[in-house]
């Protein structure tokens, strides 16, 4: 309920006006049925327009954070995505895919539609990169078609980390739906789930107009970030070191002013004890006698 209500009365109308989505191949989503939508990932917006555009419920599969968070955003939060129909999923990989399926199927088999990103996380770049095959798993298990979806324009409406997206018009271009049936009883056959997932992200490829990169996104992300980090860490030493030289300069010319003023106080305290001698000029001659005196004498 709460789902056609954000997308009939609050969210959807608002969309619709402020970016007029446009759609190509809207006859493409069966009526009734079950279906994968499997899109390409540019934005965190592409859940939103996508399910605007099409008549049909669908559900996305959401990251767990965004049912776990704490505190007040925490709750809004998990209310929300929970209340528009999604369900977390556990990204880390092993039996949390597995579980990441299971979820999948439930809404398949309800005759329902289901949103998947292959790529599996945002593209980093804008461009396109090489499919997980658990979407060929859920196409064969479910016995369902897949419809392959290329959203256009979302990454530069609303770039990784920006909150606020920049008003503009965004594209949707649904393909064909992709039968894989005659691959029945063989989803536990990994060439089979790398065959079908490579035919998938080729069409994502030719709908969107993307380039395509035959490596995983999240490995890039990684690459990516140890990188940031590695130079963190060779600038943060360079700081370090170059705090630690202009200590040591400091302390070098601190001990140099310290012996200069040893060096002056000692030449002061020489000169003072000299002149408390006299000097030759100040001295008193005793061989010459007083003029008054040498004439008394006489």
């Amino acid at each position: 309920m709460f789902y056609w209500f954000l997308k009939t009365v609050v969210v959807g109308p608002l969309l619709r006006l402020l970016f007029r989505p446009w759609v190509e191949g809207s006859e493409n989503v069966p009526v009734q049925g079950s279906a994968i939508l499997a899109s390409n990932h540019l934005s965190f917006s592409d859940s939103i327009f996508l399910p605007i555009v099409v008549s049909r419920r669908i559900t996305f599969p959401a990251k767990m954070e965004y049912f776990t968070g704490k505190g007040l955003k925490g709750r809004l939060t998990a209310w929300f995505f929970r209340g528009v129909g999604q369900i977390p999923i556990d990204r880390s990989g092993g039996r949390a895919s597995e579980a990441a399926i299971a979820s999948g199927l439930k809404v398949l088999r309800k005759g329902e539609l289901f949103g998947i990103y292959p790529e599996g996380t945002r593209s980093p770049d804008g461009r396109l990169y090489k499919g997980k095959t658990g979407i060929a798993r859920m196409a064969l298990e479910a016995g369902c078609p897949v419809i392959p979806v290329a959203m256009i324009g979302t990454d530069k409406a609303q770039p990784t980390g920006k909150k606020l997206p920049k008003i503009m018009r965004i594209g949707v271009r649904i393909g064909a739906p992709m039968d894989f049936s005659r691959y029945d009883g063989m989803e536990n056959d990994r060439f089979v789930l790398r065959s079908i997932t490579d035919e998938i992200m080729y069409e994502l490829m030719l709908l969107s107009g993307q380039e395509y990169v035959d490596v995983y996104a999240t490995s890039v992300k990684k690459n990516v970030l140890q990188t940031t980090v590695q130079s963190a860490v060779a600038m943060a030493q360079e700081i370090q070191k170059n705090a630690i030289d202009t200590a040591k300069s400091a302390t070098e010319a601190a001990r140099a002013a310290t012996e200069a003023a040893r060096a002056s106080a000692a030449a002061s305290k020489a000169g003072s004890a000299a002149g408390g001698e006299g000097t030759p000029a100040e001295r008193p001659r005793l061989d010459v006698v007083p003029e008054n005196h040498e004439r008394q004498a006489s």
